[in-house]
């Protein structure tokens, strides 16, 4: 299992600028506060890039850096039950340091802001419209049209066209999720970018921020994981995977 601290690394990297550029658009007298969905969308998908290449530096050549796509190579047997299961939980963990390192980053910025839902929103996503049963589907579907797109990139047909360029097209994939079907939940796609850094904002003491909305918490956490597993099947069933 010698890809778990490349898995945490690249997760840490990830939710750091991910959240952290929620954070900048959000919280009270940041630079970069009102940037907007763009700049989120965007910020995310550079975001993904770059954790990626830390995850590969740092010994995980999988470079998933997110549980659902673990998920899906399990069910495609690149790892064995236990080897995924430690897998996700390097990448919960990340997520969680990310979250720390986040409300350190910003520490002037948390009793600045009076809305307790912009400081949730930093750490974890939520629904625009909150029905579980349409969040979890939205949640399902943007996971599909991550998991399958990304075995198109780098499947044989595919990857001798753009040798090297896979990390960037798969941040140019999440940013294109997140303006297209990110609008309904927040596009967690990913249960390591929501549940660490929720987990962060349940026991960190960060000054008004409510409670971590844990009724939610399973949508994009097991959203992804329904998305990731419809995923392996059009996949197989496409030869890509």
């Amino acid at each position: 299992m010698t890809n778990l601290l490349g898995e945490f690394i690249g997760t840490l990297v990830l939710v750091t600028f991910g959240d952290g550029l929620v954070a900048n658009a959000l919280l009270n007298k940041s630079k970069g506060q009102n940037a907007g969905w763009i700049h989120i969308t965007v910020g995310w998908g550079a975001a993904v890039v770059m954790g990626v290449f830390a995850s590969i530096a740092c010994g995980a050549p999988q470079a998933d850096i997110n549980p659902a796509v673990t998920l899906a190579k399990m069910l495609a047997g690149t790892y064995t039950l236990p080897h995924a299961l430690m897998t996700m939980v390097a990448q919960v963990a990340g997520g969680f340091c990310a979250g720390v390192l986040v409300w350190l980053a910003y520490l002037g910025h948390w009793e600045e802001t009076a809305d307790p839902g912009l400081k949730l929103a930093v750490f974890s996503t939520g629904p625009a419209i909150r029905n579980y049963t349409h969040n979890f589907i939205t949640e399902a579907i943007a996971t599909v049209f991550l998991v399958v797109p990304i075995m198109f990139i780098f499947s044989k047909n595919v990857g001798g066209l753009a040798p090297g360029f896979g990390p960037f097209l798969v941040g140019w994939l999440v940013m294109v999720i997140g303006m297209a079907l990110g609008g309904p939940t927040g596009y967690s796609l990913n249960p390591a970018r929501d549940l660490g850094p929720r987990i962060a904002h349940a026991v960190l003491p960060i000054a008004g921020k409510g409670d971590s909305d844990w009724g939610y918490s399973w949508v994009p956490v097991f959203g992804p994981y329904a998305g990731a597993a419809v995923a392996f099947f059009i996949a197989r069933a496409l030869g890509v995977m």
